[in-house]
């Protein structure tokens, strides 16, 4: 047990027994600290009475008067204590407080001869009695792992990171208004799923003890927004949180959001218009233009995006014709470009990982990559000028893919045929694979209109429009590898 927790420890104990609860229940707010900054002359000329609570950030004695900071969710302001304002039974309780203590103050505004704006205390008590410190002020927290275990922590310590779950907070705000906008129903579809479907992804698997069955969590939402499309919900969307038990890296992680919209009548030429409207209304919304500011690069989503033929980038990237390579030539090209792939792999997925390679990372402009082979996309129409593609886009920004969109197969005989397929390379072991999900076929069989469907990662859209390389940064809470550790420890 650190020294620090039991000073900490035995402060809480003093406090109590001189008959101070450092824990009470409630605490009346006036204003919160981004107005008084904002507002701070109006409200000190006028000699309002404030009270506000938060965080000690900081504090520094000088003899009779002390200055420390308070920090609340919206920002930090400099307290000022006196000793003659407060009387020496308050000045001097305040001297048990620490570093990491919630309290409640109040007073009037003032400025310093620095002109630095400060709120004189004239009363205050404890909120909450902080047992642990915090890391160093102007450091904050180094290691990852730590940030990412103590999340908490990073947010008290680690400027910025608090601005980027504020943002993906306005980013969802913004797409579902835009979606509410143009009459789209929000919904909820099942999380826990007898089977799972709608994405190539090795599932989670639980169990349903009042059924007496496994159940998936979902590795996508798509197939029961689609029911809903056949049940007469013409316009739905759902921001969902999925599950793919695959592994982690700075773009990926198992527990993910996403937002799937469903649109009857349209196919993904209406989803690319839709896609334009989100992004640039996202960026408008965060940053007041159209145009993203990230290191060097200006991003300007009020233009039209690239519209790129996903064979044609290929050869262009790789200088082959790659659409008519067999799976040991492409296999081979993996070899000279040093790209690990599994030969076990199907063709499609090969192709596929080359496209990721060599292609995605250098589309830096907003661009739609088109029209997929059928073959890695069984859940698409085919396409109406060429029957070995589909209908099919990616939304790539700076090199990340951060969506996939449809015209939507609605043929319940072809899309029979192609679950039954990507069944058989399941049972070969290829786990990603979807199985065939015989309610959902029955489904379309009753008709399902024609829809375009757009699927968008909000974990990505919240990387790109907060300029984070790693997706961990824009989760509250990522997932790491458990440990046992107790307050003694720490």
């Amino acid at each position: 047990m650190s020294s620090e927790y039991e000073i900490r420890k035995t402060k809480r104990e003093e406090l109590i027994k001189s008959g101070i609860n450092p824990y009470p229940y409630s605490f009346e707010k006036s204003h919160d600290v981004k107005i008084l900054l904002e507002e701070f002359d109006a409200i000190a000329e006028n000699s309002v009475k404030i009270s506000i609570a938060g965080r000690l950030m900081s504090i520094r004695g000088h003899g009779k008067s002390v200055f420390s900071n308070i920090a609340d969710s919206t920002g930090s302001i400099q307290l000022y204590l006196q000793l003659d304002a407060l009387g020496e039974e308050s000045f001097e309780g305040f001297k048990k407080t620490d570093v990491g203590d919630f309290i409640g103050v109040g007073g009037t505004l003032m400025k310093t001869k620095t002109g630095e704006k400060t709120l004189r205390v004239s009363n205050w008590l404890f909120l909450s009695k902080s047992l642990m410190n915090l890391p160093e002020k102007f450091h904050g927290l180094k290691d990852p792992e730590t940030r990412y275990r103590q999340r908490y922590l990073d947010f008290i310590s680690t400027p910025g990171t608090r601005e980027k779950i504020k943002a993906r907070s306005r980013i969802v705000k913004t797409i579902r208004k835009k979606l509410d906008s143009l009459g789209f129903l929000e919904v909820e579809t099942p999380v826990l799923q007898p089977v799972y479907g709608g994405a190539f992804a090795e599932p989670f698997v639980t169990r349903y003890n009042s059924l007496g069955t496994d159940f998936y969590l979902r590795v996508s939402n798509e197939l029961y927004l689609k029911r809903l499309l056949i049940g007469g919900f013409e316009r739905v969307y759902e921001f969902a949180k999925d599950f793919r038990n695959e592994g982690v890296d700075k773009d990926h992680n198992p527990e993910f959001t996403q937002v799937e919209i469903y649109w009857s009548y349209v196919d993904y030429f209406a989803m690319m218009d839709l896609t334009e409207a989100i992004f640039r209304e996202v960026c408008i919304e965060l940053f007041g233009t159209p145009v993203l500011i990230t290191g060097e690069r200006e991003i300007d989503f009020s233009k039209s995006w690239k519209r790129l033929d996903y064979w044609d980038s290929l050869e262009e990237a790789t200088g082959e014709d790659m659409k008519n390579l067999s799976k040991e030539a492409l296999l081979d090209f993996c070899r000279r470009k040093n790209i690990e792939i599994d030969k076990k792999n199907h063709r499609g997925k090969i192709v596929d990982a080359l496209f990721s390679a060599l292609v995605q990372p250098n589309l830096i402009e907003p661009s739609f990559v088109m029209d997929h082979p059928l073959e890695i996309s069984p859940l698409a129409k085919t396409h109406r000028k060429n029957p070995l593609l589909v209908e099919r886009f990616e939304p790539i920004v700076l090199g990340m893919e951060l969506g996939n969109s449809f015209s939507e197969l609605n043929d319940p005989v072809e899309q029979r045929k192609r679950l039954e397929y990507q069944n058989e390379l399941r049972k070969q072991g290829e786990k990603e694979y979807e199985p065939v999900d015989e309610d959902f076929l029955l489904a379309m069989s009753y008709g399902m209109p024609p829809a375009g469907g757009l699927g968008l990662g909000i974990d990505r859209l919240a990387m790109l429009f907060t300029s984070s390389e790693n997706i961990r940064e824009v989760i509250t809470f990522p997932q790491l590898k458990p440990v046992q550790k107790t307050n003694e420890e720490i």
